[in-house]
């Protein structure tokens, strides 16, 4: 088993981002680097499972930490808009330097249509959405932000943020140890404080995600193969949304896990990972252009 090192890029603006990464320099010249970028209010710890096995089969795989999340840098200027994330992973692209499959989590799949978009097929070559899709359901957006605002002031102790997640996450099953959460929680002013910048949601503004035309015209432009991943259980991305945009974007995959919700790689990480797996295994080939 290839253990991961930390890793550090340069994002937009200067910014430095925190990775995890395998099998740097020893994967075999027709394989991709696997890119994997998660959710708001996640960090790249999301993906410690699923990259691990995909580094075992011997990928390089990077698992990144967005800005403003984990141990990446905060944006001086609160900009967490899908621009301002896309401008990051443009950059990171261009530091790895080989053919890339993007695999991306609610914002951080949103973050990759944009940024495929803008490298072309001969730098990202895939790309896996997770639970998303540009025309997402607000309803489950709004419940998402807010969860992550009603507690942007910490908690007491772990196993009061156990609580809450327990509250908004009914359907998975909890950890009889509250430890793993300091992956995701630092101790400070007396309070166990979400690991990444308040500002990514009491900042005033526009909700930074409803950028819908556009990026839904990007998606349908993209001529590499795409796979969507929906948790049944999910409230953000529907049924008919996976109707409407396999519709538009008629070559992209679909598979959906009975026993997940919005948080497709962490409540069935097996299930995540057998379809990841089988999609990079594919042979590729060039999705037709649109009529």
């Amino acid at each position: 088993m290839t253990a991961p090192m930390t890793a550090e890029f340069r994002g937009a603006d200067s910014l430095t981002l925190a990775a995890d990464e395998w099998n740097r320099g020893r994967c075999r010249p027709e394989q991709p680097t696997i890119l994997m970028l998660h959710g708001g209010g996640q960090n790249r710890f999301s993906w410690k499972n699923t990259g691990q096995l995909l580094a075992d089969h011997g990928f390089h795989v990077v698992t990144l930490d967005a800005r403003g999340h984990g141990d990446s840098d905060r944006a001086p200027d609160g900009e967490y808009t899908i621009n301002a994330l896309a401008r990051d992973i443009h950059a990171v692209l261009g530091q790895i330097g080989r053919p890339v499959v993007l695999i991306g989590a609610s914002m951080g799949g949103l973050t990759g249509i944009r940024a495929a978009h803008r490298a072309g097929p001969q730098s990202v070559t895939k790309l896996v959405l997770v639970d998303v899709v540009p025309r997402f359901e607000s309803a489950g957006s709004h419940r998402i932000r807010d969860f992550m605002t009603r507690h942007v002031h910490g908690f007491e102790t772990l196993e009061h943020a156990a609580d809450a997640i327990a509250d908004y996450l009914p359907h998975r099953r909890r950890p009889e140890n509250s430890d793993g959460l300091k992956k995701n929680l630092r101790y400070r002013d007396g309070r166990w404080h979400w690991h990444w910048d308040p500002a990514f949601v009491t900042s005033v503004g526009d909700d930074p995600f409803v950028d819908v035309d556009q990026l839904e015209d990007e998606a349908i432009g993209l001529r590499i193969p795409i796979l969507l991943i929906r948790g049944k259980l999910s409230d953000v991305v529907s049924p008919e949304g996976v109707d409407d945009f396999l519709a538009k974007v008629p070559h992209a995959q679909f598979v959906e896990l009975s026993d997940a919700g919005h948080t497709a790689a962490g409540d069935d990480n097996d299930a995540f990972s057998e379809a990841v797996m089988a999609f990079l295994e594919a042979p590729q080939a060039t999705p037709p252009a649109p009529s």
